[in-house]
């Protein structure tokens, strides 16, 4: 099969189109067709090996990715199953987390794949896994948004937050987003009752402060968060594509997390986990009309070194997914 392969930690160049086997399914686990396939951030933070703290916890490999085929998002068709296996068949469209993604052919536990929505492309679906459960996790979950609540999400127009506005207006919550000047009206589109340019406005100078931040963006200090945010408020911080070799976002993390202890706001690390139960959440938003992925650019699989050059810059439109003829 066509996979890109990793052998060492570099930048995106490092990433190569190669012939590999075919993976064969253990006793829990489905073989999917991959049909299409999401870029993260998380997928440059693996690419480079960086922050390095994440290599010391074991997140992703000491000396070389632990993963040798990269990604972590699929969408695709079911064409073999392991023993244990009872609820997906051979011909089912899922979507969901699948390492090595960025191949023909890619791995998943049963238990953390489901149904495609009907509506769905096979580049849509792939969106959703890694971004949209962060999203949902951090809006509905960790922030407790409800009606009433007034919700500030930073990095609005990217892959996270652009779904964090449409399931905050779900909700019920009164939504502005922050986001470059290009993508003010997608935002106001997405459902924001504001969308803040912050070329052009300070978006911590605020009169009516907001109940729940979830800041995505990670290039605002956590003061100045702060102040935007009532006294009760809670602070979601995720900033999961923030820069830096050694620490990177864990940094921030940590200083929110000592601050946490000394003030009245809540200020919250957004964990990171795969759950079906929020992949089931999301299939249901799709359904109902309340979310449909944003998609800014797509690339064959052969430029998969590109599409993580170019979630790596930052500021992209929605999500950018890969395509597997």
């Amino acid at each position: 099969m066509k996979a890109i392969a990793q052998e060492r930690y570099g930048p995106p160049d490092t990433l190569q189109l190669a012939d590999l086997d075919v993976p064969r399914p253990g006793p829990d686990e489905v073989l999917l067709r991959v049909h299409a396939a999401a870029v993260n951030p998380y997928d440059w933070h693996v690419v480079r090996g960086d922050p390095y703290v994440a290599r010391l916890m074991g997140g992703t490999g000491l000396r070389r990715p632990r993963s040798r085929v990269a990604g972590v998002d699929a969408a695709g068709t079911v064409v073999d199953v392991g023993a244990e296996v009872r609820t997906i068949r051979p011909g089912d469209e899922v979507l969901g987390f699948a390492d090595g993604a960025f191949a023909e052919f890619a791995l998943a536990s049963a238990g953390l794949v489901v149904p495609k929505p009907s509506g769905l492309t096979f580049e849509e679906a792939a969106a959703l896994p890694l971004a949209a459960t962060t999203a949902l996790r951090g809006i509905r979950d960790v922030g407790e948004v409800g009606p009433g609540s007034r919700v500030l999400v930073t990095g609005a127009g990217g892959g996270i937050g652009t779904f964090a506005i449409q399931i905050a207006a779900a909700l019920g919550a009164d939504v502005t987003g922050v986001c470059g000047p290009e993508k003010v009206e997608l935002v106001r589109s997405l459902g924001a009752a504001d969308a803040i340019d912050y070329t052009s406005r300070d978006f911590t100078d605020v009169g009516d402060p907001y109940t729940v931040i979830l800041d995505s963006a990670g290039s605002t200090p956590l003061s100045r968060l702060r102040r935007a945010l009532t006294p009760d408020g809670i602070l979601v911080l995720n900033d999961g594509g923030s820069p830096g070799h050694l620490f990177g976002a864990v940094g921030t993390m940590l200083r929110g997390a000592l601050v946490n202890g000394v003030v009245g706001q809540r200020i919250r690390i957004l964990p990171t986990k795969k759950d079906r139960s929020e992949l089931l959440a999301l299939r249901e938003l799709v359904d109902d009309g309340s979310l449909r992925p944003v998609i800014g650019r797509t690339y064959p699989l052969a430029d998969a070194a590109e599409a993580v050059r170019h979630i790596e810059h930052g500021h992209a439109l929605g999500k950018a997914v890969i395509t597997v003829p």
